[in-house]
């Protein structure tokens, strides 16, 4: 049974978990960071006192997303439009960083992310593709872009943080591509922080349960967000959802110098969720629509993609 009183005895804390400075001097590289928890991640790092720079395809979300967190942190920050699944186009983000900067980065947030939630016999064979492009391959590519130029330089480091999900090693019924891929990328990240830590270079990965966005919570029936919400609550020991802050916070924490000894560390941050009735929030929610409610829930997950 989930905690009845989650909001009291498992309380959000909306402030800063580190001091002001904790970034200062470091240029922060967050993919996927327009929206979501790659924003919240990049609004944290630009108020710790980090240069930051956010890349995604969309480059109007991405100014809006710059403008947003400049008026609450004082300080600038860079939009690049990128696409993860093309080379040339990580390499031409590097080098405008480097321009600005004087450097490349030495924190990165490999974020970007692709799903489709849907029963698995609905699924196109480019669907599995799609989502292995952006979230493996795509963190792949510009892990190793990244990775090669500070293998060259000699006299540098990185720590790279990867955005996954407990799912990934249970069950991730009706995001299958997405369960495969992120468990790719958590393969990535210990063997490279067995690698390319004598290259100054560590690797480590937080594994976020559910967390309301609308990308995700959007996307999962015809339920309000109020409404899917109280129904995962029920399926988390804690009693609540997570928060995007909570996340932030934990992700400042780790790619900063407090936790310079981590590395090929995977972090589970659900209230429980995974060792609790259904390993993932979809399970929790799919398992209920009826077959013939499927193609409403397509049609709303792309309207919500406008």
């Amino acid at each position: 049974m989930a905690c009845k009183h989650g909001a009291k005895y498992f309380p959000v804390l909306k402030t800063l978990a580190l001091p002001k400075d904790s970034y200062a001097g470091k240029v922060c590289l967050v993919t996927g960071g327009g929206t979501g928890i790659g924003k919240a991640i990049a609004r944290t790092y630009s108020m710790l006192g980090g240069d930051v720079v956010i890349a995604a395809r969309r480059l109007d979300v991405l100014k809006a997303t710059s403008e947003e967190i400049e008026k609450e942190s004082g300080r600038k920050v860079l939009p690049i439009q990128m696409d993860v699944r093309d080379q040339e186009s990580i390499e031409s983000c590097i080098d405008k960083i480097q321009e600005r900067f004087g450097k490349i980065p030495n924190v990165c947030l490999n974020n970007a992310a692709g799903n489709f939630i849907s029963p698995t016999e609905r699924l196109s064979q480019n669907a599995f593709k799609t989502v292995v492009e952006i979230v493996l391959l795509g963190s792949a590519n510009v892990t190793t872009a990244i990775g090669k130029r500070v293998i060259a330089d000699g006299n540098i480091g990185c720590s790279f943080l990867y955005i996954s999900t407990p799912y990934c090693r249970n069950s991730a019924e009706f995001v299958v591509p997405s369960g495969a891929a992120k468990n790719g990328v958590e393969s990535l990240a210990r063997s490279l922080a067995t690698e390319w830590a004598k290259h100054h270079m560590r690797f480590n990965v937080i594994a976020p349960g559910p967390i309301p966005t609308k990308g995700a919570f959007g996307n999962l029936s015809n339920m309000t967000m109020e409404e899917t919400i109280k129904l995962v609550s029920k399926h988390i020991p804690v009693g609540r959802v997570g928060d995007l802050q909570e996340v932030a916070n934990l992700a400042s924490y780790v790619t900063s110098d407090y936790a310079s000894w981590m590395n090929g560390s995977v972090i589970d941050f659900d209230g429980g969720q995974q060792y609790f009735n259904h390993p993932s929030a979809f399970g929790a929610v799919c398992h209920k629509i009826p077959n013939e409610q499927w193609d409403a829930v397509r049609t709303k997950i792309d309207k919500n993609k406008k």
